[in-house]
């Protein structure tokens, strides 16, 4: 099933045997590891070398930008990876190896792709060594030609075929452990595969990150929480933005330094996701640290060591109020639709209140889960394997592991996961990693139950919904009058169908005739409803909602009485 990848598989094995990642494997701690080791010391490229420092950062740079990714990934989550990885692999957030700025400002001035302009008329200075290289992109600092203070981002060139080749691959993989593999069935692992693709392609282009930079920007405008950079201009390949002031959130350090209040910023941080997720439904999905920013006063009055002032981006600003995050690399953002959205806050309220009854009659009602499943059983298992997780004390309680471990339960109940819940876990695993690394001792499940009660109680307020309703009847109004144009339709379909259907054909010819007749009627009606609705809102404004949903039920009943 992969012969046509068999290069590729090749390849991967040798980068992985040439850096001796057997050597960073824990085969004492997880025997099941054991298998791979004794491959990778089997290929010749392994032969002769011992175990290499930095070699899991490197080997994964060499295998390319979807395993950069997967390292991006696993540098938050300490829990799961030991610290002599984290520690390689957080230098993948921001401290990939550069490409030659001779292609970069190839990549600026493209007709085609890029900004169509010399580096001259661009910008009054372009500094030549990059700010930061990531996997998709690297920054280099510049300065437009009225003395603003600028970043350009380039994107990597010749990326989209390696990437196009491993979603192959990938793809493929995706497949054949689905036929086989009822967890790989229950994730929709094929859809996951597709839809990340159709991501990581769109990452590529960074028209699309400069529109959702602008958008978030909006969403947080005047907000103590976080800002957001101004984009300037931006093509396929290039985007040229505001310079901010900020270290990266893992740099504590700097943090200590200055007197910040670590707790609230790791609070500050939880407070803009569930903002992010339940407000604006429009939340970033790659926050990982080297995206995740920190206001901080000019870099000059700082003590910064060189390799820190890297990471600082310089650009003066007097705080002049409590150190907001900065929002960077807007290329992967995430979306719920309004269901999704309810059922996704109510099962984490469940959770939090170890409720498991209400969490399995959520996910039922959702239709997760098939018709004839236990629910009691389900219930049981969730309560002995979760519930133990639940009653350590708050700085111990792994928030993102308590919910795969709920979902592991679930997919062993065959239960379906939405493909489109999956972004949002791989945030939250990023949130949850970010928030513990700043603050150890940081009450997730204190801080998000109110929000996530109050938000709950508002999308289920019942005046709320009237008022929705309110603002929607002029749409409801109209497109009642497009129910002739179907019966034109039906008529003719029914026509075309011969004499079998004559009677049928004489019965709606009547009915449209009768509603073509009474339709000024119906409008003399709908009047008088909106010069009774027009009372009540004047005078008895509570009342108004009532009266519109009184206007629709009698447009309804005239149509189909």
């Amino acid at each position: 099933m992969l012969l046509s990848h068999r290069a590729r598989l090749l390849e991967l094995w040798r980068i992985a045997a040439s850096y001796r990642l057997d050597t960073h494997l824990s085969v004492e701690e997880a025997p099941q590891l054991q298998p791979i080791a004794r491959l990778l010391r089997l290929h010749p490229a392994a032969w002769g070398k011992k175990h290499q420092p930095n070699a899991v950062k490197y080997a994964l740079e060499d295998m390319g930008t979807l395993f950069l990714k997967l390292g991006q990934l696993l540098s938050t989550r300490r829990d799961l990876v030991p610290p002599s990885i984290i520690e390689q692999l957080v230098q993948l957030q921001d401290q990939v190896k550069p490409f030659a700025v001779d292609t970069a400002i190839a990549q600026i001035e493209d007709n085609k792709h890029g900004l169509g302009q010399t580096i001259d008329s661009l910008f009054a200075r372009f500094d030549t060594k990059p700010l930061a290289a990531a996997s998709i992109a690297q920054v280099h600092t510049a300065a437009l030609p009225d003395g603003r203070e600028v970043v350009v981002k380039v994107v990597r060139p010749d990326i989209r075929n390696t990437i196009i080749a491993d979603f192959e691959l990938l793809r493929e993989v995706a497949s054949w452990a689905s036929a086989r593999i009822e967890a790989a069935r229950a994730v929709h692992i094929i859809d996951i595969v597709e839809d990340y693709r159709q991501v990581m392609l769109n990452e590529l282009d960074l028209t699309l990150e400069a529109d959702n930079t602008t958008k978030m920007r909006n969403n947080f405008l005047g907000s103590a929480l976080m800002y957001v950079p101004e984009v300037y201009d931006a093509s396929k390949n290039v985007m040229i933005m505001e310079r901010i002031q900020g270290v990266p959130i893992s740099q504590v350090e700097i943090f200590d330094q200055l007197g910040y209040d670590r707790a609230a910023l790791a609070k500050k941080g939880l407070t803009i996701f569930f903002t992010q997720v339940f407000r604006d439904n429009f939340f970033h999905a790659d926050m990982h640290p080297g995206n995740v920013f920190v206001e901080t006063p000019p870099v000059k009055t700082l003590n910064l060591s060189a390799s820190s002032d890297a990471g600082a981006n310089a650009g003066p600003i007097d705080l002049g109020h409590e150190p907001r995050y900065i929002g960077l690399d807007c290329a992967i953002m995430g979306t719920l639709s309004k269901e999704d959205q309810l059922i996704v806050a109510r099962m984490l309220l469940a959770v939090m209140n170890n409720n498991f009854t209400a969490l399995v009659d959520i996910v039922s009602r959702a239709s997760w889960i098939p018709p004839n499943t236990d629910k009691h059983a389900l219930i049981r298992d969730m309560r002995r394997t979760v519930g133990p997780m639940l009653q350590k004390s708050i700085n111990e309680i792994d928030f993102a592991g308590v919910l795969m471990q709920i979902l592991d339960i679930a997919r062993r109940h065959h239960m379906s996961i939405p493909p489109q819940l999956t972004l949002l876990l791989k945030t939250l695993v990023h949130v949850e990693g970010l928030g513990r690394d700043l603050y150890p001792e940081l009450d997730i499940w204190s801080l998000a139950k109110p929000i996530l009660s109050g938000w709950i109680k508002e999308q289920l307020d019942p005046m709320r919904n009237l008022q929705q309703l309110r603002k929607q009847l002029p749409e409801i109004l109209l497109s009642s009058t497009d129910i002739p144009k179907l019966l034109d339709q039906g008529l003719q379909s029914l026509a075309s169908q011969g004499s079998r259907q004559d009677s049928q054909l004489r019965e709606m010819q009547q009915i449209r005739a009768d509603m073509l007749n009474d339709r000024r009627r119906d409008w003399l009606a709908l009047a008088g409803f909106g010069i009774s609705i027009a009372i009540a809102t004047q005078v008895i404004g509570w009342l108004a909602p009532l009266f519109y949903i009184l206007a629709v039920l009698a447009v309804i009943w005239r149509i189909l009485a």
